[in-house]
């Protein structure tokens, strides 16, 4: 441990769902030190509940809720700006936009995490909402999730490309990702 940072460092398995969470929404910022956003609508509050959980050494304020656009409630926390999430946020900020590390093993906790952050279901199959990553990025994705034996390929969404899941690999991808699954986000599965 040091002054900059008293709690000490990150597990594997807290690394694995900060990397889950930022393929999805997370967002992190830099000044000296980075810090971490988890924010989403107050439906999803038992997923940001569960993260505030597995990260509270490393925040001081608790989650709250805010009154965002119209309507919509969210409900979000945010780490304290540490040296230790400072690599997190050079592999995924690098030139200033949220990208893809070409080096990311993706593992079935990255893929739980990503899931619950940023996954959505419908039917019989599963989206995952990768709008904001350029085409590249999306394209590293579908290799990664390859590794894992899921087949996936990449859908128009309106004007923007997201990775949808074969139907084929809904089997796979439920016995990769449930014993991760938070039960409350289990409705992101068919």
């Amino acid at each position: 441990m040091n002054e900059d940072n008293p709690e000490g460092s990150l597990t594997e398995m807290e690394k694995h769902i900060v990397e889950g969470c930022l393929l999805g929404d997370a967002t992190m910022r830099i000044k000296t030190n980075s810090l971490i956003e988890i924010n989403h609508s107050f439906k999803q509050k038992a997923l940001v509940d569960h993260l505030y959980f597995v990260l509270k050494r490393f925040v001081i304020t608790k989650p709250k809720m805010r009154r965002g656009n119209g309507t919509r409630f969210a409900y979000r926390f945010t780490t304290r700006s540490l040296s230790l999430f400072n690599d997190f946020f050079f592999r995924f900020y690098a030139g200033g936009k949220k990208k893809i590390p070409h080096d990311l093993d993706l593992t079935p906790v990255h893929l739980a995490y990503w899931l619950m952050d940023d996954g959505s279901r419908t039917y019989n199959t599963v989206y995952l909402n990768t709008q904001q990553f350029i085409k590249s990025d999306q394209e590293v994705l579908l290799s990664k999730l390859r590794e894992l034996h899921i087949a996936a390929s990449l859908n128009k969404d309106k004007t923007y490309q997201r990775i949808r899941i074969a139907v084929s690999s809904i089997p796979r991808l439920k016995n990769v990702v449930i014993p991760y699954i938070l039960p409350e986000m289990r409705y992101k599965i068919p």
